[in-house]
């Protein structure tokens, strides 16, 4: 039987998405080092996730190492880029350009995960009219105007935690579909919208909680 390729892509539970990415970027180094099979014990003890999770997350893309073998690396590399959506380029706007914002749009190891940032937006008059490494920084009111013409589907959000929801209102009435979130405020969308969070801020608080119990189990040990 021939393979469907309309086929829609399973859905995946969510920790299974956020450790598939993990394993690319590994076993992309092999490949890079021409090696040709890896087992799911190797993996495990590169990336600390146990090899019968591996195994079970590979298996939602029908991927099954062979007995003793392992992996095929370049099967592995070339099905985790498809599934993940990596291959393909999927245009962005960055809302507020300030440092962080700045810093993603110069970030060129996105675009090798399929993200091109095609344009900033802002309301400080000294940043629009601007570029940063050739990307032009326009003024939020054309928004909805430069989605039109470019069609873009994903905003990634960078501006001050004040203006995180009304930013997200105007995003979503100039028609992009998807929000990256890096603000610490948890943004409201309408159903239809998808969001990602990623506070470094929250990160940050986990970074300095854990160390501070680090810290109280040496004195008290």
């Amino acid at each position: 039987m021939s393979e469907n390729k309309n086929m829609p892509k399973p859905t995946l539970p969510e920790p299974t998405l956020r450790r598939l990415p993990w394993y690319l970027a590994y076993v992309r180094l092999l490949e890079a080092q021409h090696i040709e099979y890896v087992s799911s014990t190797q993996i495990s003890k590169e990336i600390n996730v146990d090899a019968s999770q591996i195994a079970k997350d590979l298996s939602f893309l029908n991927l099954k190492g062979k007995t003793r073998i392992g992996y095929q690396v370049s099967l592995l590399v070339k099905k985790l880029t498809d599934f993940l959506g990596f291959k393909s380029e999927h245009k962005a706007f960055v809302i507020g350009v300030g440092s962080l914002g700045a810093a993603l749009i110069q970030d060129v190891g996105l675009s090798q995960y399929g993200l091109k940032i095609v344009g900033g937006f802002d309301i400080d008059k000294k940043i629009v009219g601007t570029s940063v490494c050739d990307v032009p920084i326009y003024d939020m009111s054309e928004l909805e105007q430069r989605q039109k013409q470019q069609d873009v589907s994903i905003a990634i959000l960078t501006v001050p935690v004040e203006h995180a929801q009304e930013a997200t209102n105007q995003i979503v009435s100039s028609g992009l579909h998807a929000i990256w979130n890096f603000t610490p405020f948890r943004i409201k969308v309408p159903e239809g919208i998808v969001i990602q969070n990623t506070s470094i801020y929250a990160h940050l608080a986990l970074i300095y909680n854990r160390m501070g119990e680090k810290s109280d189990k040496k004195i008290k040990g």
